[in-house]
């Protein structure tokens, strides 16, 4: 185990504050996600050695303290409520894209939660199944199959705009 130096520190918030904010974003408001991700490089900062994988400490730290604001706050009903109205920007919208970024958007929030949060840290992320399943407490086999239903609902949603009129 190596030390935590104010370098090492540096370095991993560059590599993964931001892609943990979006992560977070998943279950809280964008200032909220900010702020769990700040506390969590706090906490690591404050810890003798660093953790064996930190990118999967640090994924699954984020979705804990996540989930502990919406157990602590009550705001699991709304947060849902407000996911159906309106999702972080997963895609970002470029001219040369070959699919819409807001029907891909409307696609990952027609998907289960426990799908989507997949999805998001295998793309996103870059994560391995066996990460991703560490991180969610789940099988290696149901986080896979998690993303394939996922994967499968993105391209029906996906086919379903793309349709015209003579379909």
């Amino acid at each position: 185990m190596e030390s935590i130096g104010p370098t090492q520190l540096s370095e991993w918030f560059e590599r993964y504050a931001a892609v943990l904010v979006l992560f977070a974003r998943y279950w809280l408001d964008a200032d909220l996600a900010e702020d769990v991700v700040q506390d969590i490089f706090i906490r690591l900062s404050a810890q003798q050695t660093a953790p064996g994988h930190i990118r999967a400490w640090l994924f699954r730290a984020v979705r804990n303290a996540a989930l502990s604001q919406l157990r602590s706050q009550g705001r699991r009903a709304r947060h849902e409520e407000r996911r159906a109205l309106r999702q972080p920007d997963w895609f970002e919208i470029r001219p040369d894209d070959l699919i819409d970024a807001r029907t891909a958007q409307v696609a990952m929030a027609s998907l289960p939660p426990e799908e989507s949060e997949v999805v998001v840290l295998r793309i996103w992320a870059g994560m391995t199944f066996g990460e991703i399943a560490d991180i969610v407490g789940q099988s290696v086999s149901t986080v896979f199959k998690r993303y394939q239903a996922a994967l499968a609902g993105i391209r029906r949603r996906l086919e379903l705009t793309c349709r015209t009129k003579n379909d």
